[in-house]
């Protein structure tokens, strides 16, 4: 064997070795969220829920936030269930890392927030699965989620950004942003709106496509208490 081959060899085995590494600490990253958040069987949260909705007008609210895992999820206000995008995407992360239902790979490193940051991208092993990708941006240190982007294939994409303080070693947010196309929203049945103006938008002005949020702060979690099935039918 020449010189030639035998470096390229060892090149090849080097990028091999460099590659399971990186595919190792990704899984073993993902595992230690996924374990922080299967503590909680379940939550009641109270929080405040803010819209920010091209030609829609909506005060801010109080609701009451359902979780039972593996992925049950329901948002509730006093005058009944809050406006959330179509396809009804909730705004944790425990349903995208629950069954073990994706690959995982390690995509490098960034920040968030000026928080330092290892990306991990998520792909659904199921060719029927509406989700097409779902990128993580994970605190190496706390192992929590600081931000999820996620890609689907009948009602776009979704970005969420978490910000946490006393809830967090249950990997539970305080705050949740969560950014959506408008062209993807769609009102659950008996809800109404009010628009900025006393015009309703044409519907070319409501399919253009432009950014919605919704932005929820907790104030408290009851944390594995029970959770009826009751509350998500």
């Amino acid at each position: 064997m020449t010189r030639k081959k035998s470096f390229g060899i060892l090149v090849a085995v080097l990028i091999c070795c460099g590659l399971s590494s990186v595919a190792q600490e990704a899984d073993a990253l993902v595992k230690r969220v996924v374990d922080k958040l299967n503590t909680v069987s379940d939550y009641e949260a109270r929080g405040k829920l803010k819209t920010d909705i091209p030609f829609i007008k909506l005060p801010e609210s109080d609701v009451v936030v359902y979780y039972k895992r593996p992925d049950k999820y329901r948002i509730k206000k006093q005058e009944g269930i809050s406006v959330v995008p179509k396809g009804g995407i909730s705004f944790n992360v425990n349903a995208l890392l629950s069954g073990n239902s994706y690959s995982v790979v390690g995509s490098g490193t960034g920040t968030v927030d000026g928080k330092p940051v290892q990306i991990i991208k998520l792909l659904p092993v199921s060719d029927t699965s509406d989700i097409i990708l779902s990128t993580l941006y994970v605190d190496v240190q706390e192992a929590l989620i600081r931000r999820a982007t996620t890609t689907t294939r009948n009602n776009g994409t979704y970005d969420m950004l978490f910000d946490y303080g006393k809830f967090a070693r249950w990997g539970l947010p305080d705050k949740v942003i969560f950014s959506f196309s408008t062209k993807d929203f769609k009102l659950p049945k008996g809800v109404t709106l009010e628009y900025e103006t006393d015009t309703k938008p044409p519907p070319a002005q409501q399919q253009k496509s432009q950014q919605g949020k919704l932005e929820i702060s907790y104030s408290e979690y009851t944390i594995n208490k029970g959770v009826s099935d009751a509350v998500f039918r």
